[in-house]
C-alpha cells in the first residue's frame, strides 16, 4: 500500500531545514503518544545533516523523548569509524550528542574497520540483521517499522547509495546491500534497498539548490525508478517532497503547496 504523495516548498534552504526540523518534532512525538516508540532513518548530505543542526537548536526539541526513539540510517560511506565524512560522524556533530538518546538506540551502520573488516557485503548482511532483530511481529517486514525515512536527492536523481543503473536497484529481497563503484566517491558504500526503504510510514524527500531541480521534476513525473532511483521510494502512509523555492523550480505549479513566502 502507498500513501498519497504531496510537495511543499519553502522560500530557502535555511527555511527549508527549519521547518522539516519543527515536522519532523511533531512526527515523532505523536508516533511515541500512540506506541510509546519511535523509528526514524537519517540521511546525510548537506540539507539531511542541516535538518540535524536545526533541530539540535530549535526550542521544541526535548518535547522528544529521546529515551525512547531509535536512530537508523538510510546509507553510509564505507570508512573507518569516525571520518569526517562518514553520515553517522556528521549526524553526531549536529545532534545526536547533544541529545540524551540511550546507545542501543543509535543503529550505524558498520565501518569499514569494524567486526567484517573491509567486506563490504559482510557489513551489509549485519545491519540487515540489526534491522530484523528490531522488527516487531506486526511490522510484518525484516525492519522496525519506521515512522518517518528521510532521503536526499543527488543531481543524478540517486537516493541513499542507490545510484542510476546500479545492480542494487533490482534488489527485490535484501534489506541492505553493499555497494561498489558508486560514481561519487567514496564508490564503496552501504545502502537500505528499495524494498526496505518502502516499509517506512512516511517517506520525505529533502532537497535544496537548482541543481536538484532536473532530479526531482523527473521523479515526480513517473519515470523509472533503475534511471531515476528518486522515483521509487514511497511510504506506506505518504510520500512528502519537501523543498526550497530552487528545487522545486521545474516542479508543474499544479502539484506544489507554498509553505512559506
Amino acid at each position: 500500500m502507498t500513501g498519497p504523495t504531496s510537495v511543499v516548498v519553502h522560500a530557502d534552504r535555511q527555511l527549508l531545514c527549519d521547518a522539516v526540523a519543527a515536522r519532523l518534532v511533531t512526527h515523532l512525538v505523536d508516533a511515541q503518544a500512540s506506541r510509546g516508540v519511535a523509528h526514524v532513518v537519517l540521511t546525510g548530505g548537506g540539507v539531511g545533516t542541516g535538518v540535524l543542526a536545526s533541530l539540535a537548536t530549535s526550542p521544541a526539541r526535548d518535547a522528544v523523548d529521546w529515551r525512547t526513539l531509535h536512530v537508523w540510517w538510510g546509507d553510509e560511506r564505507f570508512l573507518p569509524s569516525g571520518h569526517p565524512e562518514r553520515n553517522e560522524t556528521q549526524a553526531r556533530q549536529a545532534l545526536l550528542d547533544h541529545v540524551p538518546l540511550p546507545v542501543g538506540h543509535v543503529h550505524p551502520m558498520p565501518p569499514s574497520d569494524g567486526p567484517d573488516g573491509e567486506d563490504v557485503d559482510a557489513a551489509a548482511a549485519r545491519y540487515a540483521a540489526d534491522l530484523a532483530s528490531a522488527s516487531r511481529p506486526e511490522d510484518h517486514a525484516d525492519v522496525p517499522r519506521f515512522d518517518v525515512l528521510l532521503l536526499g536527492v543527488g543531481p543524478d536523481a540517486h537516493v541513499a547509495s542507490l545510484f542510476p543503473g546500479q545492480p542494487a536497484l533490482y534488489e527485490t529481497e535484501r534489506t541492505v546491500v553493499g555497494v561498489r563503484g558508486a560514481p561519487k566517491p567514496p564508490p564503496t558504500r552501504i545502502s537500505l534497498t528499495l524494498p526496505a526503504i518502502r516499509q517506512a510510514s512516511e517517506v520525505w524527500f529533502v532537497a535544496a539548490g537548482a541543481d536538484k531541480a532536473p532530479a526531482v521534476r523527473l521523479a515526480l513525473s513517473g519515470s523509472g525508478e533503475v534511471q531515476v532511483p528518486a522515483a521509487g521510494p514511497s511510504g506506506t502512509r505518504a510520500t512528502r517532497w519537501l523543498l526550497d523555492r530552487e528545487a522545486a523550480s521545474q516542479v508543474p505549479a499544479g502539484l506544489i503547496r507554498i509553505a512559506s513566502p
